[in-house]
């Protein structure tokens, strides 16, 4: 199985030249601004791409589906009929079992925010051991996830889970200055950040092939 990632593409997505793959996963921030015609254009464009299964995780300034996921939700599944929406929540493909969730630590007043420690701990304690491919807006503490200014702004909490959950790839973006491919601890992780920090450069669409 091929696994075509991107993420934090924020309304740029036609910029992309995606190769071929079986299963085209976004890890979230699709959105500019968040509201319904951002959610619409991005569902359509993803409708459009050559691909078998699509799976979408919602990010930061994807702000409509926390405020009114009801209404994001249909907008998406309308215009990307079959797409996989994961907010934790799973799917299994063809064997291969995903789960996929929006939550991050704190970030300024955007979407999908709660505080580290245990409202983060409780968000992981839901994700089932075994999962072959974990989905995250944000990245694991320590793991791709350092800024331009040299902090590391993971969460402590999903790296803290990843020995039980012991997926076999996780992708994640969020953190766009870190997007690249590490292999540690018997994980494939991959921060597929389609924008740089400067939203102004495209990053290499991330492959990973199970």
């Amino acid at each position: 199985m091929r696994l075509v990632c991107i993420s934090d593409t924020h309304g740029r997505h036609d910029r992309l030249e995606l190769p071929p793959g079986d299963v085209l996963i976004h890890a979230g921030d699709f959105c500019g601004v968040g509201d319904a015609d951002d959610v619409a254009g991005f569902a359509l464009w993803f409708h459009s791409q050559p691909f078998a299964q699509r799976i979408v995780v919602a990010g930061n300034h994807d702000l409509l589906f926390e405020h009114v996921p009801e209404i994001a939700e249909d907008i998406l599944r309308q215009a990307c009929p079959g797409v996989h929406y994961l907010r934790d929540s799973g799917i299994e493909i063809d064997g291969v079992r995903f789960w996929g969730s929006p939550w991050q630590p704190r970030f300024m007043n955007w979407a999908f925010n709660l505080e580290r420690g245990e409202p983060l701990r409780q968000v992981w304690a839901q994700v089932p051991d075994g999962i072959d491919v974990l989905i995250t807006h944000g990245p694991p503490h320590g793991i791709l996830d350092k800024t331009r200014h040299g902090d590391l702004v993971g969460c402590e909490e999903l790296r803290a889970a990843l020995p039980r959950i012991k997926p076999r790839v996780h992708i994640f973006g969020h953190i766009h200055e870190g997007a690249g491919q590490l292999k540690a601890g018997g994980v494939h992780f991959v921060n597929a950040s389609s924008l740089d920090a400067t939203y102004s450069t495209m990053h290499p669409v991330m492959i990973v092939e199970l």
